[in-house]
């Protein structure tokens, strides 16, 4: 029985996570810190309506590349908004354009007093540096940071801060086997077109590092493990907010053969969905459910690799609110407790083969049970 549009690849996995953070289709329309077309990303804070007496004061620096970017960005301001609707929350939130502005930012939020701030979270990995240093200087705040566990130089965690990572190769791992079971036969669905005779794949990153390696290592092995023939051509632009960039290095693979291309690489992947459908190919989304949040593109997005950034951000909030927020640790999500999924897309995912769709499910329960043993590094693939 195929899934229907927007389903996960196990049902059961919808109800867990959006009892949760919410579903993973996009932002609220409640109010919200900063508009989520990204219009408000110079940098200044900006305020939600809180009210006057809110409990607990929470700040939020964003990754580069902004809101709106209908991935990362938007899946971590999607779990504030949530914790909005439950919670007696005052919230603020700030968009650094550079890696050069992270510190000053987090710092900007742990010195202020009026009012101050109960957490502060740090959306990205390429936090981490700037964190280390500001925790150090206000050991009496607490921090969040989503993909990385900061340590000090005798590589121990700080004290005030909670870190909240994924095992984002599982779930590239599910992109990687659907991709290549469709690559070796023949499937047209949207705007897009896969040629049996093809063995090739793609994938694109954004700023190269051991996280978004991930990535690609869970998509490379299960591209592989469907057959060891499979070539997966990589591309890593340098950044999460290009989306020309990433235009060119899919155009550049989808003219090599590829006929589906994954990506890992923020508002970079907008342009990978250019070329898709440029090319008549498809792509995999990450983060969000891309078909959604680039619904223009919905006719060639296959499915979404989801990280729930959403749920981490939520976490940390309701800890904070009901003072069990527990700082120097390090919570891990990945398949078995839904934070990360491969969601099918809503045009596309109710016309995949059967097969292909019972194949990624068993996949899935298989890495649960440790069945699958999914490699984290691109070298031991």
């Amino acid at each position: 029985m195929k899934l229907g549009r927007r389903q996960f690849i196990t049902a059961a996995g919808v109800t867990g996570i959006a009892g949760l953070a919410g579903c993973s289709g996009g932002p609220s329309s409640d109010t919200t810190a900063t508009d989520a077309d990204g219009d408000d990303s110079d940098g200044e804070e900006t305020d939600t309506d809180g009210g006057a007496n809110a409990a607990t004061n929470v700040g939020i620096v964003y990754a580069t590349g902004g809101l709106g970017d209908g991935s990362f960005n938007d899946q971590a301001q999607q779990g504030l908004q949530q914790a909005e609707s439950e919670f007696d929350l005052q919230t603020n939130s700030l968009q650094p354009q550079e890696v050069s502005e992270f510190g000053s930012l987090q710092q900007q939020f742990a010195s202020s007093t009026d009012p101050s701030y109960d957490l502060i979270s740090c959306i990205g990995f390429l936090q981490a540096d700037a964190l280390g240093e500001t925790a150090t200087q206000y050991p009496d705040k607490d921090f969040q940071i989503v993909d990385s566990v900061p340590t000090n130089d005798s590589d121990e965690q700080y004290d005030n801060v909670a870190s909240y990572t994924f095992r984002e190769h599982e779930g590239s791992y599910l992109a990687g086997t659907m991709a290549g079971l469709l690559t070796l036969n023949s499937f047209s669905a949207g705007a897009g077109e896969t040629q049996s005779d093809s063995t090739n794949l793609g994938f694109v990153g954004g700023v190269e590092s051991s996280l978004i390696q991930k990535f690609e290592a869970g998509f490379v092995a299960g591209a592989n493990a469907v057959n060891t023939d499979i070539d997966v051509q990589t591309n890593y632009t340098g950044s999460f907010n290009d989306p020309s960039a990433g235009r060119e290095a899919a155009s550049s693979m989808y003219s090599s053969g590829s006929d589906i291309v994954f990506h890992a690489s923020g508002n970079t992947g907008t342009g990978v969905f250019q070329a898709a459908q440029e090319a008549g190919k498809f792509a995999i989304g990450v983060d969000r459910d891309q078909s959604v949040t680039r619904e223009s593109y919905a006719d060639v997005i296959l499915a979404s690799m989801v990280k729930r950034v959403d749920t981490a951000v939520y976490s940390a909030v309701e800890a904070k609110v009901n003072d069990n927020f527990e700082t120097g640790s390090t919570t891990t999500l990945g398949l078995d407790d839904d934070g990360v999924e491969l969601v099918l897309g809503q045009q596309l995912g109710s016309e995949l083969p059967d097969n292909v769709v019972t194949e990624v499910e068993s996949t899935r329960q298989a890495i649960i049970d440790g069945e699958i043993d999914v490699p984290s590094d691109p070298s031991n693939v």
